[in-house]
């Protein structure tokens, strides 16, 4: 299917599936995806080793207007980092964590390039 056949929505959505397939393939434990907290939404859940790791997915059609992850800005790592916050405390959480983030460039399957930055950005920490 051609990619201006998609919706923002749909885009979104279809980047989050292929991220998910491919943290599965590299043994990630998903825990939970989309999950809420006030104002913020964490895509991928996930326990990887020792880490739980909270995962940001950004998408675009192309590079014309940079990477993807210059769109997880100050504000929207706050608002991960809070909603982070929130997880753990449900869970009782008390061990190693994590922010990463994957992003995807381009909707064709067949030419969509995937970029996974560990350790993306760091709780209280502004540069």
């Amino acid at each position: 299917m051609s990619e201006n056949k998609f919706d923002n929505k749909q885009k979104g959505d279809l980047a989050e599936d292929i991220a998910f397939q491919y943290l599965l393939k590299l043994n990630y434990q998903i825990h939970d995806v989309k999950w809420q907290f006030q104002k913020a939404e964490i895509d991928i859940i996930a326990q990887k080793d020792d880490f739980l790791v909270f995962i940001e997915v950004k998408s675009r059609k192309n590079i014309k207007f940079g990477d993807p992850a210059i769109m997880v800005t100050k504000r929207k790592q706050r608002l991960i980092v809070s909603a982070a916050t929130q997880y753990m405390e449900s869970i009782d959480y008390d061990g190693n964590f994590r922010f990463d983030i994957i992003t995807l460039v381009g909707y064709d399957l067949n030419k969509t390039t995937l970029e996974h930055y560990q350790d993306a950005f760091f709780p209280g920490i502004d540069f």
